[in-house]
């Protein structure tokens, strides 16, 4: 690839990043799943790695964040950067880290925490009392006050037990499925458009001018970093979650102290087993130096800190049974395929329908009314089908064929 080829892709890549940006943390609408926006930033930042010399400081890997909206409240300026964490793909870069950790530290804890798919939100106590909840906007210099949404939120405190001179915590606002699917049974109901995910649902919610709508919603909050504190001194991240957690709030619940690589990868394996099970949705998980020293030590650059990393886990996909196949004819006479399974959880919603597509689909995947198949959700929206478990195939199946006659007449 010459020079100017690289130029080429390094702005449509910007471009396109940009865009989808734009989406997910303006609109809360994101066009695309986690997954494919990390591909796509890796794809940047490997190009930018290879010709640094065309780094520019509006690139979106020099950025934090979107733009704070006035709508949904005055703007105001953070205190403490509420900077993005570093994605890795890999146990081997969670290994890299670790083990640099190690080897530039004394004898460093590790703490191994949940991601919660949700919105950051900075929470501001003074003399005791919460006196502003602000989201991350720009996570740089300012962010959106939604301190009457953040009140009527059951997860957040409004008064703190010990009455500290000052007390910021940063924490993530998501929504539990039970939650979320009593949303969209509701905009079903009045003929509204549905939600996405939880995740879009949470952050359209807490940028809602209507608290009503808010408390209506039931919005839930995990509280995951002590940003700062004045009046007592915090010497690690479990010990700011101690206190916390004596001042009734929630945090974090499921994490672990560890010491070594090995320790981080079975509590990073031991989280992601229980993604199914959770009642809300997580996208990864975090690891983090436990000593606040220790991170002041490691310092961070203009974008994420060097203490911290986020393991992001592949997209959910989940095994089930094929129990029919039904066509439908659209208004162009054109016949559509839809495998009805048994229901599963993928993404925080509840899943019984994917396309097939047309009979060359079926045919390639050699798929059967009574097969176990994998799906998937597309983008996180759109439902679809991987794979067939042939190994795990019943006996009397028969190739599936559509047929020429129309299925309505």
């Amino acid at each position: 690839m010459d020079i100017a080829e690289v130029k080429k892709e390094l702005n449509r890549l910007r471009k396109e990043i940009r865009h989808h940006n734009k989406c997910y943390y303006d609109n809360d609408s994101p066009e695309i799943s986690d997954y494919e926006y990390d591909l796509l930033m890796q794809r940047l930042k490997s190009l930018e790695g290879a010709y640094p010399e065309l780094i520019t400081k509006t690139s979106p890997t020099q950025q934090v964040g979107g733009t704070a909206r006035r709508e949904a409240g005055v703007l105001v300026q953070h205190d403490v950067p509420m900077l993005s964490l570093q994605d890795v793909f890999s146990k081997a870069e969670v290994a890299d880290f670790v083990n640099s950790a190690i080897e530039a530290l004394d004898e460093p804890e590790f703490v191994v925490e949940e991601k919660i798919d949700g919105l950051s939100l900075a929470l501001r106590y003074r003399d005791g009392l919460l006196t502003q909840a602000i989201t991350r906007g720009d996570g740089v210099i300012q962010g959106e006050d939604v301190t009457e949404n953040a009140r009527v939120i059951k997860d957040i405190k409004q008064k703190l037990k010990d009455s500290l001179p000052y007390f910021e915590v940063r924490g993530e606002v998501y929504m539990s499925r039970e939650a979320f699917a009593k949303v969209n049974d509701r905009q079903e109901l009045l003929g509204l458009k549905l939600f996405a995910n939880p995740r879009n649902c949470a952050a359209g919610t807490l940028r809602q001018l209507d608290s009503r709508i808010t408390k209506e919603r039931q919005l839930s909050m995990f509280v995951f970093n002590l940003q700062a504190a004045e009046g007592r001194e915090f010497a690690s991240h479990t010990e700011a979650y101690d206190f916390m957690k004596k001042q009734g709030m929630k945090v974090i619940h499921n994490y672990k102290v560890c010491r070594t690589a090995e320790e981080v990868m079975a509590a990073i394996d031991e989280i992601g087993a229980s993604r199914g099970s959770l009642p809300y949705d997580i996208d990864g998980a975090v690891v983090k130096v436990n000593d606040f020293a220790q991170r002041e030590q490691l310092g961070q650059t203009s974008k994420v800190p060097k203490w911290a990393v986020a393991y992001k886990y592949p997209p959910e996909e989940k095994e089930t049974r094929l129990l029919d196949i039904e066509l439908s004819v659209g208004r162009t006479g054109r016949i559509t395929p839809t495998a009805v399974f048994e229901p599963v959880q993928l993404c925080g919603t509840k899943v019984e329908r994917a396309t097939l597509h047309n009979q060359d689909f079926i045919d390639e995947l050699d798929i059967r009314i009574g097969d176990t198949i994998r799906v998937f959700k597309s983008g996180e929206i759109i439902p679809k089908v991987r794979s067939v478990n042939h190994e795990l195939r019943p006996e009397g199946t028969e190739p599936f064929l559509i047929g020429d006659t129309c299925p309505v007449c």
